[in-house]
């Protein structure tokens, strides 16, 4: 499938034939709750899946920037300051999710920590 983004005339299939170099973490893609109601690893694996599509929009903008630099037309010069603004925000975004990922993390864990604890 081909998207094209207006705001930086990139078509997301130019990074289809670079050789990959993605490494993902599989876990379960539609995971069940299991007995002890354990939604959070959908939260996980929802957010996993959010940084990744931020980091391959990453790898396709920064591959734009560098055809761009290379053609040293003056005007992809100048398309490459928006490009390095997108990609500055969406690392914030990968930041974030992080963030928020390591503390949901460590909540789950401190109630289960807490749920094993006899009174």
């Amino acid at each position: 499938m081909t998207t094209h983004d207006s705001s930086s005339g990139l078509d997301s299939s130019s990074m289809d034939d670079q050789p990959s170099t993605k490494r993902t973490v599989s876990l379960d893609p539609e995971p069940e709750p299991g007995p002890g109601g354990e939604a959070w690893v959908d939260n996980f694996n929802r957010s996993f899946r959010q940084v990744q599509a931020v980091l391959d929009r990453n790898r396709a903008l920064i591959q734009q920037v560098n055809d761009n630099h290379q053609s040293r037309i003056p005007a992809n010069m100048v398309k490459n300051v928006a490009l390095i603004q997108e990609i500055n925000g969406n690392i914030s975004k990968v930041v974030s999710l992080y963030s928020d990922l390591s503390s949901d993390f460590s909540s789950v864990f401190r109630n289960k920590d807490g749920d094993d604890k006899p009174n």
